[in-house]
């Protein structure tokens, strides 16, 4: 199945060395899941009497290595959000740094997905880009189907996102495309991902922050609700994770802060 997944040829060998550079290209949570899949299917094949054991039960299954993301401090992303208001997609970063949405989340928003009197949007859709072709699809799982709410201050935002976009099809006129989206190109078509990347990676750079991209305004947030105390099942939640484990893999580290509040709040209830 690995090979399968890595496109080797049929009948090599995985461990053959000129495919394990291909088969350890996969991520490891990948090749952890291949595992558990095949795993299961010999232990039905062991119940009906297909085999007298199952093989891939003297393998170890494999662990995934914790790798830290790249994220900024509130006062970082305030900084990278600044140098950006002039862009016309400023709505949608401000938008993914507060709610920690995917950037194809966001720019695949639509207006009738967001209630702006309750405060909260649905997540139903994203967009990405396949080949030279921009195509909105369904989100991954059912987890990343979500309500996500909104704060106050980015609603206003929004109002007034909405107003300059109404500008701009008065302005387009016969041009205008209408796709319902939140987040246009000056004639009402979807945005490209890769734009949106130029936009804070400019931003970045003046704001003197090195590698930095739409997903580290995820990232960020997903730090930030952590290290600020919110339950780890929330965020999961607000991130559309299927469970706290993936949270935890991706995010299971603590500021130098954290820790030490951690160990004195500790000790104080225990009146040391």
């Amino acid at each position: 199945m690995l090979a399968m997944r890595a496109k080797t040829k049929p009948g090599k060998r995985i461990n053959d060395d000129t495919d394990t550079k291909t088969v350890r290209a996969l991520s490891d949570s990948t090749i952890r899941q291949t595992y558990t899949v095949l795993r299961a299917g010999l232990d039905g094949a062991v119940r009906d009497g297909l085999l007298g054991r199952n093989p891939a039960a003297a393998v170890t299954r494999p662990g995934i290595a914790r790798q830290e993301v790249k994220h900024l401090d509130a006062s970082g992303v305030a900084l990278v959000l600044k140098h950006a208001e002039e862009s016309r997609y400023h709505a949608a970063l401000v938008l993914i740094a507060s709610t920690g949405l995917r950037k194809g989340q966001a720019l695949g928003l639509a207006w009738d997905r967001i209630d702006l009197d309750t405060g909260v949007l649905k997540v139903t859709a994203t967009l990405g880009r396949i080949g030279d072709r921009l195509v909105m699809s369904e989100p991954k799982t059912a987890c990343s189907r979500r309500a996500v709410p909104l704060n106050a201050g980015v609603v206003t935002m929004l109002r007034k996102h909405r107003a300059a976009q109404l500008a701009d099809r008065l302005r387009g006129g016969n041009q205008w495309r209408e796709t319902g989206l939140v987040f246009t190109t000056e004639f009402g078509g979807p945005v490209d991902p890769r734009n949106l990347l130029r936009v804070i990676e400019v931003a970045a750079k003046a704001a003197g922050v090195a590698d930095v991209g739409v997903h580290t305004l995820r990232h960020s947030a997903a730090v930030a609700w952590l290290e600020a105390g919110v339950h780890i099942k929330a965020v999961a939640d607000l991130l559309g994770h299927p469970s706290i484990a993936v949270t935890g893999d991706v995010y299971g580290h603590t500021s130098d802060d954290t820790a030490r509040a951690a160990i004195d709040g500790l000790a104080g209830r225990l009146g040391l």
